[in-house]
């Protein structure tokens, strides 16, 4: 539900401020610096607002509905992305030592990482504009604004820098279960909610898997990677932003893990009281 919560403490202003500064600095990059490769991001973003605007005219206004579509829409194209990259990345080395090693991962870049990695960038600026635009958050300070600064900053200084790109494509995988979060949320508001059925069944089967598998084990497993790597690094911000950046995530994932928890158990209650009445009946 859309919040006005901007207006109260300024977060929207901030954030708004925070996003233009964000595109001022890959302008000039692109622009000043010849940066032309940049030019994905910006692609990425206007092929997702496009895509928001077609959605708009054509299926529904309600600010919600087109923000979770295009959303959806991404991280179909993401994930699809980014086992292609790693599927093609795997059949070229010689083996997932070769492909995982430090060096590859932090100074390596894996064919068309880097255009997936701009391309994601550019729709984390779309989206924390049409939240702005149409305050799709809440809270003194919203965490899915956070997240998506967050993001914005880790990527386009791993951009900048050319460094820690297969790093980033790997935390993308996670990508594949914000599949499952964005059906779950379009099948509620299209008016599906009985838990009864086997279409939900299975989409709680397919989103608790998902969970698991595409992000919290990626995740925990990066983590992992850093941390034993950490001599590895050199006297740069990459090992502190990437530790920082990866701590940030775990910590979202127990949240979100909460929630989805929570979530099952109302549908759950919900599915028994409906059970009750039925049988009173």
């Amino acid at each position: 539900m859309a919040s006005t919560g901007g207006k109260k403490n300024g977060a929207g202003q901030y954030f708004l401020a925070t996003l233009l500064l964000w595109l001022v600095s890959v302008v000039f990059e692109i622009v000043f610096n010849s940066r032309t490769e940049l030019l994905w991001v910006i692609c990425g973003g206007c092929f997702f607002q496009l895509v928001n605007w077609v959605v708009r005219s054509w299926q529904s206004r309600d600010p919600i509905f087109v923000n979770t579509s295009v959303s959806l829409l991404h991280s179909i194209i993401t994930s699809a992305s980014v086992v292609f990259i790693l599927l093609n990345q795997y059949l070229a080395s010689k083996g997932l030592e070769e492909m995982f090693d430090h060096s590859e991962l932090v100074g390596g870049t894996w064919k068309w990482a880097y255009q997936a990695l701009c391309f994601s960038c550019g729709y984390f600026a779309y989206d924390q504009w049409d939240m702005l635009q149409y305050r799709l958050y809440s809270g003194l300070i919203p965490s899915i604004l956070v997240h998506h600064l967050v993001l914005l900053v880790c990527f386009t200084l791993a951009l900048y820098r050319n460094v820690t790109i297969n790093y980033l494509i790997l935390t993308l995988i996670c990508e594949m279960h914000s599949i499952f979060l964005h059906v779950r949320k379009l099948r509620r508001m299209a008016g599906i909610r009985d838990s009864n059925t086997a279409l939900v069944k299975l989409e709680w089967v397919l989103n608790w898997t998902a969970f698991v598998f595409a992000r919290c084990i990626p995740h925990i497993l990066i983590t992992v990677k850093l941390v034993r790597d950490a001599h590895k690094f050199g006297n740069g911000i990459e090992l502190p932003l990437a530790l920082f950046g990866m701590a940030g995530m775990n910590i979202l994932n127990v949240g979100l893990g909460l929630d989805m928890f929570h979530a099952f158990r109302r549908e759950k209650s919900n599915r028994r009281n409906q059970e009750n009445i039925n049988h009173e009946e």
